[in-house]
């Protein structure tokens, strides 16, 4: 576990620091994905693409580039005037201010992040912003820095499949949620068919696809960790048999 958390830090701290890149980390083996001028063009599967652009014509364009997602998780978070929000490994802060100006003054956006640099720059970003709803906290989504029932949502953006210890991330994502708290998260997903070695023949674990759960294995988790009406439903190709996808449920209670 502990050299994979590793290797991801060390491939998000090298993007945190080549933010003039035209796409992100995943689903890219290459040395020169991350950024700088050998960066190849925008990759559609990942990153800024897959942002509206009116969504993010009003951000730095250091959050922007840094982007490294698989999809636009504040699609289906439905946020609202005055919610607490959590972005579980926020990176370089663009869903996290995203989430501000849909929460509002009332409201509150939390990143949190293991990487140092990431961390730098997504305060960096808030301060060009001016965003000051927003707090970002050094931590790892396995073992959450915030107490428990103290957000209204989480959301994340293809970050748990870089997790070696899911299990963990769902229960935590369970725990910091108010009874009655939704999850809504984007993520690499694999179809059920296909084996985790059949998955690590399509990518690497830091490019979010060997590390990617199939369908039923996140269906199975959020059930374990206690979510109720859970979904996860296919988006975009990533890989073959692997897929962008949207991964829905909420906690029971009020």
């Amino acid at each position: 576990m502990a050299d994979i958390r590793d290797q991801v830090r060390e491939r998000y701290a090298r993007a945190a620091t080549q933010v003039g890149a035209t796409s992100g980390c995943c689903g890219s083996d290459s040395a020169t994905s991350c950024g700088g001028p050998n960066a190849p063009e925008v990759d559609e599967r990942f990153g800024a693409a897959l942002y509206a652009a009116h969504d993010t014509d009003a951000l730095p364009v250091e959050a922007v580039a840094a982007s490294l997602g698989c999809g636009n998780p504040l699609l289906v978070a439905d946020l609202r005037e005055g919610e607490r929000v959590l972005d579980l490994g926020s990176g370089g802060g663009i869903d996290v201010l995203l989430s501000a100006r849909r929460v509002g003054p009332t409201g509150f956006a939390h990143g949190v992040d293991m990487t140092d640099e990431m961390l730098e720059l997504a305060r960096a970003n808030a301060a060009k912003a001016g965003a000051t709803n927003v707090a970002f906290h050094r931590g790892t989504i396995e073992d959450l820095p915030l107490p428990d029932a103290s957000v209204d949502v989480v959301i994340s953006n293809c970050v748990v499949n870089l997790s070696p210890d899911k299990p963990a991330v769902l229960a935590e994502a369970f725990r910091v949620l108010v009874p009655g708290g939704r999850l809504g998260i984007s993520d690499v997903v694999a179809e059920d068919h296909l084996s985790p070695e059949q998955r690590a023949e399509r990518g690497s674990y830091v490019g979010c696809i060997a590390g990617a759960l199939s369908r039923g294995e996140y269906l199975d988790g959020l059930a374990a960790a206690g979510f109720l009406d859970a979904t996860v439903t296919f988006t975009h190709p990533v890989a073959d048999g692997m897929h962008g996808a949207i991964v829905q449920a909420r906690r029971p209670g009020a």
